[in-house]
Order: structure tokens, then sequence, then C-alpha cells
């Protein structure tokens, strides 16, 4: 029997349908079901009669150069990758990584799956994954993220997705500030116009006075996100350019001391280019309110000459404290920050206070509030640990309203934030706990033993 020829008339029974064109064999009383029975024996024959081919063995990984981690660590991973606690792998992997501990070989498949779904995970995981890893990733394309992320080189800028180039270049701006200005000054013509917004953004580690030139080149772009990216990095520039333009833009707009302001009564081309823009159907008071959030925070107390608290006291004006907050959050001003803070309780602001000074106002606006969306939305800016009054105000509002549904989401953040180390302080919450804080306090005794296991 000629085995191509059979093949072909299995292939035109397939196409015709076998009662349009029998193939003729014996076999089962099914037609369909006896034509897959002789293809699969023609496969099986096929392959039968072929030779082996010579495969050479890949050359083995490089032994390794830092310890594993210990075994109740690792078991701890197992659970966690197939299930239990899913939310607290991130910190696994940071408690791994700051300690240079390998995770067990067995689970580096898993892990390095992981990490192609998750970039936020994938830092810690070229750390893990070892040298084993590495060798991992060179066999298999899905995971070649790891080689460009350890290597950390300029083939990741050249050659990786835009997140890891961008954490390629906030790394280098880390190291050498002006080398990661000119690495992205020599591809600027070649990125996209969001890739030229997200790197811009970047540069705001190590921003110095040398940056002033290339941002003020920058703003010459056709694309507004990219031109407000530089001119909220310039205005931080003390004396720049860029903030005596806005300074002299808002001041004759000042009256009575510079307490009240005109909005100006349009927007014309060198405003634009300087990252201001007037949308259709926008007012002249929504105008005022982005050229107040593009000015140096410091002319206020110039021209006025108080202090911000005393400054936002005598000012209520929405649209002009609307853009007060705008320029303390671009502007990283603390002082301003908590001066607005008051009257403006905003997690964006709250980002921009120094870590004491940010959990003692965060715990004095918990004790403060019921439990709803824009409490949990505030306290999502405060990272974790939460230790001190911040913890125990949290846990006191838990408590007060444990059969709100806004507490359900409170404990899911909490169980992330808080200091693992209050475990029993939450098990105390209540004798008979709802589910939500049954999580809560699971999930902080979790991390506690598993916090334990990576001590020395």
């Amino acid at each position: 029997m000629n085995d191509a020829r059979s093949w072909e008339d299995l292939v035109s029974a397939a196409l015709l349908g076998t009662e349009r064109k029998p193939d003729g064999a014996d076999g089962p009383d099914d037609p369909a079901a006896g034509l897959l029975h002789r293809a699969a024996a023609l496969t099986v024959a096929g392959r039968a009669g072929r030779l082996p081919s010579r495969v050479t063995p890949p050359v083995p990984a490089e032994p390794e150069e830092c310890p594993r981690a210990g075994r109740e660590a690792a078991d701890r991973l197992a659970r966690i990758l197939a299930g239990q606690q899913q939310r607290v792998l991130p910190e696994w992997l940071d408690l791994a990584a700051r300690r240079r501990l390998r995770a067990p070989g067995h689970l580096l498949p898993e892990l390095l799956d992981r990490g192609r779904n998750d970039r936020s995970l994938r830092e810690p995981i070229a750390v893990v994954a070892g040298r084993r890893g590495r060798w991992l990733a060179g066999h298999n394309p899905h995971w070649a993220y790891l080689l460009r992320e350890r290597s950390g080189g300029v083939e990741t800028w050249e050659l990786g997705a835009p997140g890891e180039r961008l954490s390629y270049l906030e790394r280098l701006r880390g190291r050498d500030p002006a080398a990661a200005r000119e690495t992205l000054r020599a591809s600027w013509r070649q990125e996209t116009p969001d890739d030229r917004a997200l790197f811009t953004a970047a540069l705001a580690e190590g921003l110095s006075a040398a940056d002033e030139p290339f941002l003020e080149e920058v703003l010459e772009d056709r694309r507004r996100e990219v031109r407000v990216a530089a001119a909220n990095l310039l205005v931080r520039i003390p004396g720049s350019r860029y903030g005596r333009r806005m300074a002299d833009r808002l001041g004759p707009r000042l009256r009575d001391g510079g307490l009240i302001v005109d909005s100006p009564p349009g927007c014309d081309a060198a405003m634009e280019r300087d990252g201001v823009w007037l949308r259709r159907g926008a007012t002249r008071s929504e105008l005022l309110e982005q050229l107040v959030g593009k000015t140096p925070l410091g002319m206020w107390a110039d021209r006025v000459g108080a202090p911000p608290q005393e400054i936002v006291e005598l000012n209520r004006d929405r649209h002009v404290r609307a853009g007060w907050v705008r320029a303390a959050i671009s502007q990283r001003d603390a002082v301003w920050a908590g001066a607005l803070l008051d009257g403006e309780p905003d997690g964006d602001l709250l980002a921009v206070l120094p870590a004491g000074p940010r959990a003692r106002r965060a715990a004095k606006i918990v004790r403060a509030w019921e439990p709803n969306g824009a409490l949990i939305t505030l306290l999502g800016a405060v990272p974790a640990p939460w230790s001190g009054p911040l913890a125990l105000a949290v846990l006191a509002k838990i408590e007060e309203t444990s059969r709100s549904w806004y507490v359900d989401e409170l404990c899911r953040l909490a169980a992330l934030r808080l200091d693992p180390g209050f475990h029993p302080a939450a098990g105390r919450l209540s004798a008979d706990p709802p589910p939500s804080i049954e999580e809560l306090v699971g999930t902080l005794r979790f991390r506690s033993d598993m916090r334990s296991e990576f001590s020395p």
C-alpha cells in the first residue's frame, strides 16, 4: 500500500465527508471513526519508520552564587504560588531579594510565568531566580525579560519593552543623572509620543538645573502630554526660565495683596508651548486653575508676604485652591501640601509629606472620617508598613464599624499595609468577627510567620 496515496485518500474523505466519499476500507461500523483509526495508524507507521535525530544536550547552568532560601520560607513560597495568600507574593520576593536568597529550583517556572504577566515583580524575581533562572530564561523566549532585567545593560534600552526600558532609565538616572538624560536625548526622535511623555517624567529623579536646556527643548514637542511632563519638571527647578515665565503671567493678575486672582482672558501660543491649554468649552476660571498649578509656589510668599498656611486660609476661590493642589503635588512641596490638607484631604497631597508627618496626618483623617471610598483611596497613598498611631487608628475604625461594606475594603488594604506584628491586636477586635476581619487576622499572621522565616 502506498502510504502517501493512502494519506491523500483519507484527507479527501475527511474534506468531502465519509458519506459522500467512502474510503473503501473495512473498519468500525461508524465510517467517521474508521477514518480516524486509519489516520492514527498511518501516523504511527510514519513515525516508526524515522531514524531518531541527534540532539546536542544543552550546557548546564553555572553554579549558584547566592544561598537558597530556608526550607520553611521555600515551603511558604510554594503555598503562595499554589493559591494561598497570593497577594503577599510581592512581599515574599522583596524579603528574599533584599537578603540575596534564591527561590527553590522547582518553583522557578511558575515564578517566571508570574513575572511574565506582572512587570512589577520582575526586578525581585531577577534576584531570587539566580543563575538557574537565567539559564531557563535563555531557553524560553517568554522568560527572556529576565535576562534584560538582570543585566540592566544598554541592550535593555535598545531592545526591551516600554516598561523594561523605563526601569532601565530610572536605574540609570539614579546612578548617573546626566547619562540618563543624554541617553534619552539620543533616542528622542525614535520614541513614540506616549514613551516620550513617560520617559520625560522619569527625569524627576535627580532633577537639577543641568536638565533645564533639554527640558526646554522638550517644550517644542507636538504632543501636549509631552510638553506637560516637561513643564511639571521645569517648574520644580529653582530659578528656571519656565518658572519666571509663569510667575510673570500670573503676577499681573493678582489683586488685594495677591489674595484675589483675575482669570486670564485666553490662552496664546506661548502658553500652550508651556503646557497650558484651553480645552473646548472650558471656562476662564479653569484656565486660571492651570496657570496657578504651573506657577512656582514660592511666588506666593514673595508677593503676599505670608506663610502658606495663612495664604490658604485667606483665599477660598475653588479654582485657585485647585491650582495650589496641582502645584503642591507636581512641585513636591511638603509645606504647601500640609497647609492644603486641612481643607483638601487628598491622597496625592498626602503622598508629598515625609513618612512621619504623612502617617500622623493619615491617622487623624482615619479617626475623623467614616469608612468610605474616599478614605480607602486616600489611605492607598500611604505605603507599608502602617504602625504606631496610624495602625491603632485603622484597627479602631475597623472595630467601630465592623459591619460596613467599606470596612471590608479597609480590611483588605490593611491586611497588606499594617505591620504584621499587629496581628494579635487585630485578633482581639471582635468576639464574633465577620469574614473580612477573619481574613485580616489570617493575612497578618501569615505575613508575621513569613517574616520570621527570613530572620537570621
